[in-house]
């Protein structure tokens, strides 16, 4: 069977778009009743499901449990077959079910009542048998799947996706939580890497972070610089507290004006007051500094305002945080 693939996937995009737009229209009082029960919640969020829903929870599960709310995932099949002691009174349990009216969904939600937990249901029909059974219900219906026999979940997991992972954010916000947070959840790997290495860890110091007084010529400041193979040289008074910094970018700023350059003091030309960062700050903040400053160099200070050492874009390059 032949068919036009470019148009096809296009068709395919615009069902699972217009299935979590339609989801916008839903996010109401329910909504803010489910992230207020899980934000209270002295226990977990279990969240549960089975198929391809499953997996889908098993995903949002995980989101969760990164950023800030405890959480497990509990295959609803395997709930009923002894799993169910992973959950206790304490507990809010969410449900992610399409049908919401399973056999074992059946047999799963008396047992949940019994125990004594809240539930939270995620699922395509309001009338359901697991709507029924839950304290907040979040509609995320789809018109129609992806798939042209209407069988293959597509549309219908992409609006589930969609919901867990505004429930997560919007938990992640009421948290507080931080990036710092997300770094000790997150050790491992080049996320890891990113997220706990600080700026001391990669910041130039010693030779390699040319320390200038204000007083000084410019001419031997690039000298400085040269051989400290920087692009910058930072700026201090008598007393050795940071006053600017001198970059590449001051340097062709004046050199287009200023035919004696070499021989002004390095205090007419640096760029004043820069901003700066410390030492013990996560190196992945420092970046944000530099991209919103839109500069390539920061000067490293002690909590004294004395030059501790120098943050080169490079360096975070090299680091992969850039």
């Amino acid at each position: 069977m032949k068919i036009d693939v470019i148009k096809r996937a296009k068709e395919v995009l615009d069902i699972e778009a217009g299935a979590v737009k339609g989801l916008k229209a839903r996010v109401g009082n329910n909504f803010r009743n489910a992230v207020n029960l899980v934000h209270k919640t002295k226990g977990r969020a279990i969240v549960s499901g089975m198929g391809k829903t499953g997996i889908i929870a098993q995903k949002f599960s995980a989101t969760l449990a990164s950023t800030g709310t405890p959480s497990l995932f509990l295959h609803t099949a395997e709930a009923i077959h002894g799993d169910l002691g992973k959950v206790t009174a304490e507990d809010v349990v969410i449900i992610l079910s399409n049908s919401g009216s399973t056999e074992e969904m059946k047999q799963f939600l008396p047992l949940l009542k019994k125990i004594g937990c809240k539930v939270i249901a995620l699922t395509g029909n309001t009338q359901s048998v697991l709507a029924k059974y839950s304290d907040v219900v979040l509609d995320i219906s789809v018109k129609k799947e992806a798939c042209p026999l209407g069988l293959a979940p597509t549309a219908s997991t992409t609006a589930a996706l969609a919901m867990a992972d505004a429930l997560a954010i919007c938990l992640l916000e009421m948290k507080g939580f931080k990036e710092k947070d997300f770094a000790f959840f997150h050790p491992g790997g080049a996320l890891g890497r990113r997220l706990l290495l600080k700026v001391e860890d990669i910041m130039r110091s010693g030779k390699g972070n040319p320390i200038v007084k204000e007083g000084e010529k410019v001419a031997g400041v690039l000298l400085k610089i040269t051989q400290a193979r920087a692009g910058s040289a930072t700026v201090v008074d008598s007393r050795g507290k940071l006053k600017g910094i001198f970059t590449d970018g001051d340097l062709r700023r004046h050199l287009e004006t200023d035919r004696d350059l070499p021989l002004r003091r390095i205090s007419e030309v640096m760029t004043k007051n820069p901003a700066v960062v410390y030492p013990d700050m996560l190196a992945a903040e420092a970046v944000r500094i530099l991209q919103e400053k839109r500069v390539d160099e920061l000067p490293v200070v002690d909590r004294r305002g004395r030059p501790a050492g120098l943050l080169d874009v490079q360096d975070l390059l090299k680091a992969g945080l850039v």
